[in-house]
């Protein structure tokens, strides 16, 4: 039985990996770390089929240190103790160089768990590399988080799938013998996402479904036909992962609750983490709800320490309830927008200084250089408001947020015209 294409591919060395210039390109943080023969614990945080174990496998060959893994889902405190034990038996006796313990998906391990890895991560027993696709500052623990770097794999980008088609067709041993016309590329890598592994799964199933003697045609309708042909069975590990959450979340902004509920239920069925989900509300909240409804963020944030204090399989029913009341909601992503676009006005315009009536004078010589001078504080006028300049003078009179038409918006719209004027009109 033949390995699956990605098995056969994973890369040996770096100049075999393929993405994540940022990290091991040429002059990298990483390619630096790594060819100066000094590592430091990290944590590789990044969606799936980016690369995380082929680049963890990699380090420990060119270092030529011995290599130990754990899989998050089956594997206890006893299994962490028991290769840390071994790992210290074999630098006593041996006195081999510091061996690297790669750790799949430790965000799903428990607290006590990440707390049994402290010890030797600190006195420098292991090399711990931890892979996760959750944001490490929500699922590590604070003392092992200060003790790793966190470093962040993207998802390949057409370049990167482009070089990874032809690797396959043409180094592979067993594909590089057969004929192969690729004619479009499009849904290929539409339907890969970034996901290296995806990409060649979905080649080996074109790859096997091709008659033999036959060229092996890739195009965006056969893509898509072999596809449906076979659907992939959700499970929260693998590939249908982002996609079911992603259709979940779009079915909440597209305020389709039984859409949403159907997503939740593939899910929950799945044996999705709820806590993952909940975190998606409270984005969903904020990103798609916001101002047309706070009390979206209100119910989302509390569906989240509602399920820590209940648990599972009850749950479930808080999450639906957070669904429907998202889904239903009025939607504006008003505050959204207005945080990215002020950010690139940060990015464009650097740091403008602060208006000297806004600083904070709590020297003599401060106040004395006008720091705060000429500050209208705003409780001592008619409504607690007074007109006065609080934007860096390049900016004054800019606007980031602009109210989008819903009861609650139109609301603070009104307000806001009352107050300033032309700055919040309609437009």
């Amino acid at each position: 039985m033949f390995q699956p294409l990605a098995e056969r591919l994973r890369p040996k060395n770096l100049d075999g990996y393929i993405g994540q210039k940022h990290l091991v390109g040429k002059g990298a943080i990483l390619r630096n770390m790594i060819e100066s023969g000094r590592i430091s614990s990290f944590i590789l945080w990044g969606p799936p089929g980016v690369g995380k174990t082929s680049l963890a496998k990699i380090i420990s060959t060119i270092l030529e240190v011995p290599f130990y893994t754990l899989s998050a889902i089956n594997s206890g405190v006893k299994d962490v103790r028991d290769v840390i034990d071994k790992c210290k038996s074999e630098r006593m006796f041996q006195t081999v160089s510091r061996p690297i313990l790669f750790i799949d998906e430790i965000h799903r391990f428990s607290k006590s768990q990440q707390d049994s890895l402290l010890g030797a991560v600190e006195n420098g027993t292991v090399t711990l590399i931890g892979a996760t696709t959750e944001n490490p500052s929500f699922e590590v623990i604070r003392p092992l988080l200060s003790r790793c770097q966190v470093y962040t794999l993207k998802p390949l980008d057409e370049e990167d799938l482009n070089e990874l088609l032809n690797k396959a067709i043409n180094e592979d041993i067993y594909l590089s013998k057969l004929s192969f016309k690729v004619e479009e590329k499009d849904a290929l890598f539409r339907y890969s996402g970034g996901d290296a592994r995806k990409l060649l799964n979905i080649i080996d199933l074109i790859t096997q479904s091709t008659p033999p003697n036959e060229s092996v045609i890739i195009n965006n309708d056969v893509v898509t036909e072999r596809l449906q042909q076979n659907p992939a069975a959700y499970d929260k590990g693998g590939e249908m992962h982002y996609d079911i959450i992603s259709a979940f979340i779009k079915s909440i902004r597209g305020s389709d609750p039984d859409a949403a509920i159907y997503w939740l239920a593939r899910m929950v069925a799945g044996g999705e983490d709820p806590k993952f989900i909940a975190r998606r509300l409270v984005i969903s909240a904020a990103e798609d709800i916001g101002l047309a409804n706070p009390n979206a963020l209100l119910i989302a944030n509390t569906c989240f320490d509602a399920l820590e204090k209940i648990g599972w399989p009850e749950g479930r029913i808080i999450l639906a309830e957070a669904t429907v009341y998202l889904a239903t909601s009025a939607k504006s992503n008003s505050a959204y927008m207005a945080i990215n676009n002020a950010i690139a006005e940060v990015e464009n315009s650097g740091d403008l200084p602060v208006p000297l009536h806004l600083r904070n004078a709590p020297t003599k010589l401060m106040s004395e250089s006008g720091y705060g001078k000429g500050y209208k504080y705003a409780h001592d006028y008619p409504g607690n408001f007074v007109k006065q300049q609080f934007m860096p003078d390049k900016l004054d009179n800019h606007s980031f947020w602009q109210p989008q038409l819903n009861v609650a918006e139109e609301k603070m719209r009104e307000r806001m015209e009352h107050l300033w004027g032309d700055k919040f009109s309609k437009k």
